[in-house]
């Protein structure tokens, strides 16, 4: 899980405007860095089969963000792959 300061952090560097808390873009990459860390954490802890299940969705709920932001707008999507350093779907 996130700490609210690293939440704040992620926010600021993705918003759109001034009170963008919750656009596509900013729930992707809150999301990237939740499957960084559990990705970390079964490194550890192969075994950690309900952590497994939690990155799945993550993984899934991810995808479908970025699916509706490449038919929304292209561009967008295009330079949030970019910053985050995903590959095209």
């Amino acid at each position: 899980m996130l700490t609210p300061e690293e939440k704040t952090k992620i926010i600021k560097k993705y918003e759109l405007h001034q009170a963008d808390t919750g656009s596509a873009d900013i729930q992707v990459a809150l999301l990237t860095e939740d499957i960084k860390k559990i990705l970390a954490h079964l490194k550890k802890h192969p075994k950690d089969i309900h952590s497994r299940r939690g990155l799945l969705k993550m993984v899934i709920k991810r995808k479908k963000l970025l699916k509706y932001l490449k038919k929304e707008n292209i561009r967008r999507y295009n330079s949030i792959l970019k910053k985050l350093g995903l590959k095209k779907s």
